[in-house]
């Protein structure tokens, strides 16, 4: 895959300077909203927010202008609007195609698969056993109720993935459309975009294909013009924006199937009711500081340059706090030589992982351990075996339940070896009172 970065396996941390500035853009960092000290590694589930995105919110959603008008203010609105589409286009590196901007990131899913799997001819639909219910869901909803078959790639519990071969061999020339997430959110396993999409288009070449890159989007590149598919869809919730936004985009061709829209609109448009304008201008907020950062290493000023190097960047620092919280350092023991805790689903090539780790402790359960966390001021998440976001991927690795750990890339170097010492002392309190 082209983010690989093969000459950085380790990563490569931000200067302590740039790591200060990257911090001041973000809230909370380092403390909870009341001012409490504490390590908040749950950016999976909903990331830091950007200062500037937060302020930018307020400052729009405060205009009380409906966009659909001829003033000065309305047409303001507008071209936030515009610039917000343009950069979304800039994140995914886009072209043409319709941005569809909705309150969730689930909610679009549900209407990409329905607009492909209604209007598009096939027996079968693809997908694979690691997808978040949004998509998973949706596409058992729309195979049941159209009388499709859905097939579904097993994982790999060596890589915590999904194996290419796994899922093309479930493709035909039968098949009406594939889903596939970018990286797992249990695991961090990042699937080979590039060749699912080129080895099941070799296949189907008119085969429908659509990406859950919510997981992904804040951690690597993601380029639509060497992994061109109908639909992709983002969170900027978990990309240092703001919740209550899903923010998709959908190919020409799929863009016009029927679907969901007032009979007056374009046929390629998706949007039902007013656009909330705020979505879209928190969104160029997101691009922005990621452009600031890509400045830091780069002379180009193309916008999509600058994005492509920020997020570069961004992607080698997490993989620099990935390998130190699995191989330590001078001040910290890894969690792969701590006694009492197991890493789970440890693949060793860093370059095929987002950061994101899944961990257990020998003497106690998850979900204690998230309790013992929470104790000494670290916010991490149980996924366990009964909770309808974890259950089937969970199994499908043979686990009952791990840890989620999940920093951001706004986290030094020194939170991750002050959580592996917090970890140690859990291990280790834990196997004493387990004697």
């Amino acid at each position: 895959m082209a983010s690989e970065h093969p000459q950085h396996p380790h990563g490569l941390a931000f200067s302590d300077a740039l790591m200060r500035e990257v911090q001041q853009r973000f809230l909370n960092v380092g403390h909870d909203h009341h001012g409490k000290e504490r390590l908040y590694f749950d950016n999976a589930g909903g990331s830091f927010r950007l200062k500037a995105a937060v302020e930018r919110f307020a400052q729009v959603d405060a205009i009380p202008d409906n966009a659909e008008r001829i003033h000065a203010t309305a047409v303001e609105l507008q071209d936030i609007q515009a610039r917000g589409c343009d950069d979304l286009r800039t994140i995914l590196n886009a072209r043409g195609g319709s941005v569809y901007a909705s309150l969730t990131a689930s909610g679009a899913m549900f209407d990409m698969v329905r607009a492909i799997a209604e209007n598009v001819p096939g027996t079968n639909m693809v997908t694979t056993v690691l997808e978040h219910p949004s998509a998973f869901d949706a596409m058992s909803l729309y195979a049941q109720r159209l009388g499709r078959e859905l097939r579904v790639a097993p994982s790999n519990p060596v890589t915590g993935g999904i194996d290419v071969e796994e899922i093309v061999r479930l493709v035909d020339k039968d098949t009406c459309l594939l889903n596939v997430i970018y990286a797992s959110n249990i695991s961090g396993a990042k699937l080979d975009m590039e060749a699912i999409v080129r080895r099941a288009r070799e296949i189907k070449p008119d085969l429908y294909i659509v990406v859950d890159a919510v997981q992904h989007a804040p951690h690597g590149l993601i380029d639509l013009q060497k992994t061109p598919v109908d639909g992709i869809n983002l969170a900027p919730y978990k990309f240092f924006g703001c919740r209550g936004s899903g923010l998709s985009w959908v190919s020409e061709r799929a863009a016009v199937l029927p679907h969901h829209k007032l009979a007056a609109k374009k046929p390629d448009y998706w949007d039902l009711g007013s656009s909330a304008p705020w979505q879209f201008a928190v969104l160029s907020e997101i691009v922005d500081y990621v452009c600031w950062l890509g400045g830091k290493f780069t002379q180009a000023t193309d916008r999509r340059a600058l994005f492509v190097a920020g997020i570069t960047h961004i992607e080698l620092h997490e993989r620099a706090l990935l390998a130190v919280l699995l191989d330590g350092n001078q001040n910290a023991t890894g969690m792969r030589e701590m006694r009492g805790v197991e890493v789970f689903l440890d693949h060793e090539d860093l370059t095929k992982r987002d950061l994101i780790l899944g961990i257990g402790f020998e003497h106690i359960d998850c979900t204690q351990a998230v309790v013992e966390y929470g104790k000494r001021g670290v916010t991490v998440y149980e996924r366990v075996a009964t909770s309808l976001y974890s259950k089937r991927m969970l199994e499908s690795f043979g686990l009952a339940g791990t840890v989620r750990v999940s920093p951001l890339h706004c986290n030094s170097v020194a939170d991750m070896e002050k959580f592996l010492r917090i970890t140690q002392d859990i291990a280790r309190e834990s196997a004493l009172a387990g004697r």
